[in-house]
């Protein structure tokens, strides 16, 4: 429903389903990456060059297993965000990029987590106006 100031509010879509719509318009294609049975604990499926993810609740704690030597990871932190994982160990950080001290367990930013080389490199894909 439009409000008298022209403003449509998003009403009938959650915010992990709009992100991603708007990577599907902006051409990403991701896999949902579902939690393991219990809220907020992924761990990257598939092995080798695993492909792009989108987690579909918010992480506590995201894990690249062993056989998992790359992917690309969308994902909200929830607010108990422990971290990301390589083979169930803190990993090597891009030090250019963010790392897991850096990461605002709000819910609603959505950060992209890279695999390559065994490093992770870590953005905020949303824009953090200040």
């Amino acid at each position: 429903m439009v409000n008298n100031d022209r403003i449509v509010p998003v009403q009938k879509i959650d915010l992990l389903s709009l992100y991603a719509t708007v990577m599907g318009l902006a051409n990403i294609t991701a896999a949902i990456l579902k939690a393991n049975g219990v809220e907020g604990i992924f761990s990257v499926t598939g092995s080798g060059s695993a492909g792009t993810f989108l987690a579909n609740q918010p992480v506590k704690t995201l894990d690249f297993p062993a056989a998992v030597t790359g992917a690309t990871v969308y994902f909200v932190a929830g607010y108990d965000f422990a971290g990301l994982k390589v083979a169930g160990a803190a990993p090597t950080f891009n030090s250019s990029y963010l790392d897991n001290d850096d990461v605002l367990p709000d819910g609603v930013t959505l950060y992209k987590a890279v695999l390559s080389g065994g490093t992770v490199t870590m953005t905020a894909v949303t824009p953090v106006i200040e």
